[in-house]
C-alpha cells in the first residue's frame, strides 16, 4: 500500500503494508530510532509520538490509519532548537537509563501544548508512560518548573 506521511516536516511516500505499526515504519523504513520499542501493546509509552499534534503510542498504530498525517518524533521535537521540555529534562537530570524518556518527553510536550499549566492529577492522568527506573519525582519537578514560571 502506498502511504504518505509528513514526518518531522518531511513528506514521505512509502510502500508498506497498511497493518505495519507506525513504530516500525519510523525506525526501519525512515531510520528514526529515537522512538523506542518497549512493550508492543501500547502500555509503556516508550513509542509515543505526535500524530497531528496528539500524543499516540506508535507500536500498535497501523500506518494505514495515519495515511496523510503529520507525525513528530523526538528527533523533530527540538529540530531547530531544544524544546522547553527537553531543556527542563536536562536541567532536572530526569533520565536514569533514558530508554523511556523520548516517549515521556513527547507525552509531556503534547500535554503542555494542550494544557500549559496542568495540575499534578492532570499530569498523572494524561501521561501514563512507564519509567522502569522510577524517575517520576524528577519528571514532576521538570514539569513543575515549566508550569510555574
Amino acid at each position: 500500500m502506498a502511504v504518505e506521511l509528513h514526518v518531522n516536516g518531511v513528506r514521505h511516500q512509502l510502500d508498506v503494508e497498511a497493518e505495519m505499526p507506525l513504530l516500525w515504519v519510523l525506525r526501519d523504513e525512515l531510520g528514526l530510532t529515537g522512538t523506542k520499542f518497549g512493550c508492543g501493546v501500547s502500555s509503556c509509552g516508550a513509542c509515543t509520538v505526535h500524530v497531528d499534534g496528539t500524543a499516540e503510542r506508535s507500536c500498535t498504530l497501523p500506518v494505514g490509519d495515519v495515511d496523510g498525517a503529520h507525525i513528530t518524533t523526538i528527533e523533530g521535537l527540538g529540530a531547530d532548537e531544544a524544546h522547553p521540555v527537553q531543556i527542563a529534562w536536562i536541567e532536572k537530570q530526569v533520565p536514569q537509563c533514558g530508554y523511556c524518556q523520548s516517549g515521556m518527553i513527547m507525552a509531556v510536550a503534547a500535554l503542555l501544548e494542550e494544557n500549559p499549566s496542568p495540575s499534578r492529577a492532570e499530569l498523572d492522568e494524561a501521561v501514563t508512560n512507564i519509567c522502569r527506573c522510577g524517575s517520576y519525582q524528577r519528571i514532576h519537578e521538570a514539569v513543575d518548573g515549566l508550569t510555574n514560571v
